[in-house]
C-alpha cells in the first residue's frame, strides 16, 4: 500500500562540493542517486525527507579503476556496470556474484554501488561484500575527505558513520592478488528478492592451499551487515579441509543474530548461515586455487 509522500524540495547538484554544501544547509536532506531504495521508502511512508539532493549530474563519479593498489569504484557506478564488466568478472568474482543477484535488470540499471552501500539495509548485498573484502569508504564533507573502514562503517540498520552533510564518493577494494578468490551465495524466496540470508567470502591461499587471509560478510544475519570475525580468525593458517570449513561455518552461524520475519524464523536463518558459509568458502577456495 503506497502513501502520498509529504512535500519536499528537490535540488540538483553539479559537483561534490555543491552536494556537500546543500546537504549541510538544507533541512533534513537525503541524497538521491539511483533511487531504488529511497523512492520506495518514501512511497511506503518509511522516509519523509524535507529535501532531496540529486547527485546524478555530478561528473566523474561513475568509474571502475584498478590502475593503482586498489580497485576504486565511484559511488555512482551502476550495478549493471559491475555485472557487465570483464574486469570485475575475472578479477573480482565476489563483487560480480553479488551484483548479478541484486533485484532485477531494471533496478540494476539505475541502482548504484554507493547507494546500495549507504542504504545499509541488513538485506542489501553489497555491504557484506565490502565487509568481506575489507573495503574503504571515501567520504567528502565540509571539512574535506575522510576514509572509513568498512568494518566500522555500518552502525545499525539504515545507519552508517556518514554524517548528515557527508557524501560517499568512492569505495576502495584491495586488489586481488595471486591466490585470491571470492564468492557470494544468497538464499532467496524468488529471484530478485531480498536475501533470506547471504554470505560473502573472500580468501587468499598460498601454494599449499593454506589460508593466508579471509573475510566473511553476512547479509540478513543481524540488524545490520556484519563480519564473521571469529570464523575469519579460525581459518587463518589452516588448510581448508571440510572439517575446518565446517567449524568456521559453525562459528559464523554463532555470530549471526537474525530476525524472524516473513522470510523465515530466526532459527532457520541461522541454520542457513552455516550452510551458505560452508558453500561460499568452498567456492572461494576453488577459485583461489585456480588462480595459483
Amino acid at each position: 500500500m503506497f502513501v502520498i509522500p509529504d512535500r519536499f524540495s528537490y535540488t540538483v547538484a553539479h559537483s561534490v562540493e555543491e552536494a556537500v554544501e546543500l546537504l549541510h544547509t538544507l533541512e533534513d536532506s537525503k541524497v538521491l542517486a539511483g533511487g531504488q531504495s529511497l523512492i520506495p521508502f518514501m512511497k511506503l511512508g518509511y522516509a519523509s525527507p524535507k529535501s532531496l539532493v540529486d547527485i546524478n549530474r555530478i561528473p566523474n563519479l561513475d568509474y571502475l579503476d584498478d590502475s593503482g593498489e586498489s580497485l576504486k569504484i565511484g559511488a555512482l557506478t551502476r550495478i549493471s556496470r559491475l555485472c557487465d564488466s570483464e574486469l570485475v568478472a575475472k578479477d573480482y568474482p565476489l563483487i560480480h556474484d553479488a551484483a548479478l543477484q541484486i533485484a532485477d535488470p531494471l533496478v540494476r540499471n539505475l541502482g548504484t554501488f554507493g547507494g546500495n552501500v549507504c542504504h545499509a539495509d541488513m538485506g542489501d548485498d553489497l555491504p557484506a561484500v565490502c565487509l568481506a573484502m575489507n573495503a574503504e569508504m571515501v567520504a567528502s564533507g565540509p571539512s574535506g575527505q575522510r576514509v572509513l573502514a568498512a568494518k566500522d562503517f555500518f552502525v545499525d540498520r539504515f545507519t552508517t558513520l556518514l554524517a548528515s552533510d557527508e557524501l560517499l564518493t568512492e569505495v576502495r577494494i584491495p586488489k586481488n592478488r595471486r591466490g585470491c578468490g571470492g564468492a557470494y551465495l544468497k538464499l532467496e524466496r524468488r529471484v530478485g528478492d531480498y536475501a533470506i540470508v547471504g554470505v560473502a567470502a573472500q580468501l587468499e591461499v598460498d601454494g599449499d592451499g593454506v589460508c593466508r587471509s579471509v573475510g566473511i560478510g553476512l547479509t540478513s544475519a543481524s540488524t545490520k551487515p556484519i563480519k564473521a570475525s571469529e570464523a575469519e580468525s579460525w581459518l587463518v593458517g589452516k588448510s581448508l579441509s571440510d572439517e575446518v570449513l565446517d567449524k568456521a561455518s559453525t562459528l559464523a552461524m554463532n555470530t549471526s543474530n537474525p530476525l524472524s520475519d516473513i522470510r523465515g524464523p530466526a532459527e532457520y536463518k541461522k541454520a542457513m548461515v552455516k550452510v551458505l558459509t560452508h558453500r561460499a568458502l568452498k567456492l572461494a577456495y576453488k577459485r583461489a586455487r585456480g588462480g595459483l
